[in-house]
């Protein structure tokens, strides 16, 4: 139960910096998520065609694909710990005010990445040490790993968007329930729309840097493999993303009508509410039918609240916007791989299929963090949904632009290092064992 607001105002006049800091580190941060959410799963998937068929190139492709696991870990161990600091620092309020409810969470989260990094290490540096079957074994605990870890992160977010699990009373939390605030409703949807998002990306861009060097002529059984696998990863999932996508979207509009508003940029709450193609063409009753499958339903619009509590329309829009559209493109491209591989056992034979997987890596990036603005921006002006405001969470400390900027120098030498790293791996000479 929920009776009040939490928070009080702030002196802070780095409210819009500190939000853009933090959304800056979720950007850098969410994309290698993904990889440690997918990647352990194909890397393993390789090894398992090598230990069925014996076959030398799966066995050398998952080795050089478990380098690059260990290198794009390594850089998001220092990402996620600079996410942690930011919490604290940025959001003192919010961590204060909240700690006991969600710190069960993060205590699982931080377990998770000590285990991953444990059986990453062992997994990586056990190949030709462990017995084939026992090295396929330790990388069960990575992909566990990785999923409960960032499970928990959803689980919090799911919480900030629908909070549950304890009482305001007299301006402070009580009665707190761990295990409900935990497990809240909207913890599964997006749980299933991020885990689908993280074999999505991780997938189209494996299958990207493959597809590139197939156009630079690079065709031998090795390339031709490495794209297979990752491309089947992201063509499997993408269509099914559609219907996870539209899961959420009725969620949301059940629940926090004022983002579903936001998304559209409905104005006034309407019945058969229509739904606004680009170039401004309206397709009458459609967004009532999407968001509640009839095409009678009322909709809320923004006028249902007041301008301070409506969230920035026009950024919740076009991000929407993009990961609708994007996530449509790459779930027509996935589909056109699977019929053409079932119904002839290739790859499409058109330079302009590659040349859309070419794109699709960077496109799937794009649609990803599309999709965290659409959420968490969509929330705003509330850091936990109608309970505590974001200008009443951040820090009033001052030094947020320098802060700002070092952040940006850390992260700008980051992807330098992973450029750097990733490049030496793939120009490594590819060592197939006979």
């Amino acid at each position: 139960m929920i009776d009040g607001v939490l928070g009080g105002p702030v002196d802070q006049e780095y409210l819009l910096q500190a939000r853009q800091m933090q959304a800056m580190s979720f950007a850098v941060h969410i994309p290698l998520v993904c990889f440690g959410i997918a990647f352990p799963a194909m890397v393993v998937f390789l090894e398992g065609l090598w230990l069925r068929t014996g076959d030398p190139i799966y066995k050398a492709l998952a080795k050089r694909w478990s380098r690059a696991m260990l290198i794009l870990f390594a850089i998001g161990v220092v990402t996620g710990t600079i996410l942690s600091f930011e919490m604290g620092l940025l959001w003192p309020e919010f961590m204060a005010t909240f700690g006991e409810v969600f710190g069960l969470a993060f205590g699982i989260e931080g377990f998770s990445f000590f285990m991953e990094a444990i059986f990453i290490a062992i997994y990586v540096y056990g190949w030709d040490r462990l017995p084939p079957r026992v090295h396929i074994a330790v990388g069960a605990p990575v992909i566990l790993a990785g999923f409960t870890g960032s499970f928990m992160v959803i689980a919090v977010n799911g919480w900030m968007n629908q909070p549950t699990g304890f009482r305001v009373e007299n301006g402070e939390v009580v009665d707190v329930e761990p295990l409900t605030a935990l497990f809240n409703s909207n913890l599964w949807h997006e749980l299933a729309h991020m885990y689908l998002a993280g074999f999505l990306v991780a997938g189209f861009v494996v299958a990207s840097v493959y597809a590139y060097g197939w156009l630079r002529g690079r065709r031998d059984r090795r390339h031709r493999i490495g794209l297979v696998v990752a491309l089947s990863f992201a063509a499997l999932v993408a269509p099914a993303q559609l219907l996870v996508g539209d899961w959420a979207a009725r969620t949301v509009a059940e629940r926090q009508p004022v983002k579903l508003a936001a998304f559209e940029g409905l104005e006034e709450t309407t019945k058969g509410a229509p739904f606004e193609l680009p170039g401004g063409i309206e397709i009458p009753d459609a967004l009532s039918l999407l968001a509640f499958h009839d095409p009678n339903a009322t909709v809320e619009g923004l006028n249902t609240v007041p301008e301070d509590d409506q969230p920035p329309t026009e950024i919740v829009k076009l991000s929407f916007r993009t990961m609708v559209a994007i996530g449509s493109g790459l779930a027509a491209l996935g589909v056109w791989f699977i019929w053409v591989w079932w119904r002839h056992g290739r790859l499409p034979g058109t330079p302009w299929f590659h040349r859309a997987l070419v794109a699709a890596g960077p496109l799937a990036v794009v649609a990803l963090i599309s999709g965290w603005v659409t959420t968490e921006v969509g929330r705003q002006p509330w850091v936990v949904y109608e309970v505590m405001r974001t200008e009443d969470a951040v820090t009033g400390a001052s030094g947020i632009p320098v802060g700002f900027a070092a952040l940006a120098l850390v992260y700008a030498s980051l992807a330098a290092i992973a450029y750097v790293m990733l490049r030496r791996l793939g120009r490594a000479p590819f060592e197939v064992e006979r």
